[in-house]
């Protein structure tokens, strides 16, 4: 396998950090125009010098602007729902503000994001690729994180009614559901070794997943080589669910 996005337009978001920014830099090396989406200009301003492309600065929590920035990106063949955050608060101090903040983000923003991206998929009449970047806390109960998991779980499912409906027009979608991952984000919520610990042991591969272990599955899944491989929730776990 030789995978080439060569002549093809890839739209990512929550690209200025962590597995969003791995994901543009490997597709702009696997030879894609990239379009980065991102709510922080500063990380743009460094990314738009190491990836062929374009930035874009959008705040996806908000319809209007992820709408603007979903047209702004223009003919798109590529496109990864990676935008995402996380507030960890148990379920009792859970707060109606932040449930709601988390869900627009990780649940509407992809929703309003592909209603666009597909429709001109569906009217360049080409088909196209999707991956939406969830997680293991999609099906795992995970303390301290109630809204996360909440939205990991309802992204799975929006994926899946996805692909019923987009298949027909030759759109593949797919998603990603890495276990911990070493970013930012990651690291922030994780960063307790009494918290972190007991979870690493459970994974057999004795460690968290890299930014780029991810980046390679999402290539892999946008790549012609995956061209019957839809609908499905793709483990980045390192062994996790063999226990």
């Amino acid at each position: 396998m030789n995978i080439r996005f060569d002549g093809q337009r890839a739209l990512v978001t929550g690209a200025g950090k962590g597995i969003g920014r791995e994901i543009a830099l490997l597709l702009s090396q696997l030879g894609a125009y990239v379009v980065a989406v991102s709510r922080s200009r500063e990380d743009l301003e460094t990314l738009a010098h190491e990836i062929h492309g374009e930035v874009i600065a959008a705040e996806l929590g908000d319809v209007q602007q992820a709408q603007n920035a979903a047209r702004q990106a223009g003919k798109i063949n590529l496109l990864v729902n990676n935008a995402g955050i996380s507030i960890p608060q148990s379920f009792l101090k859970t707060t109606v503000e932040d449930f709601d903040a988390t869900m627009a983000v990780n649940v509407r923003a992809t929703m309003v994001i592909s209603q666009i991206i597909a429709q001109g998929m569906i009217q360049r009449g080409y088909g196209g690729a999707i991956v939406n970047i969830s997680s293991q806390s999609s099906h795992l109960a995970v303390a301290e994180h109630t809204a996360y998991c909440a939205s990991k779980g309802a992204l799975d499912q929006l994926t899946r009614v996805m692909a019923l409906e987009l298949g027909p027009f030759q759109i593949r979608v797919n998603a990603v559901n890495p276990t911990i991952t070493q970013t930012p984000m990651g690291m922030m919520a994780w960063s307790d070794p009494a918290k972190s610990g007991p979870m690493k042991a459970r994974i057999p591969l004795g460690r968290f997943a890299k930014p780029l272990d991810v980046a390679h599955a999402v290539a892999y899944l946008l790549s012609s080589d995956a061209d019957m491989i839809h609908g499905i929730t793709l483990p980045i776990d390192g062994g996790f669910q063999t226990h």
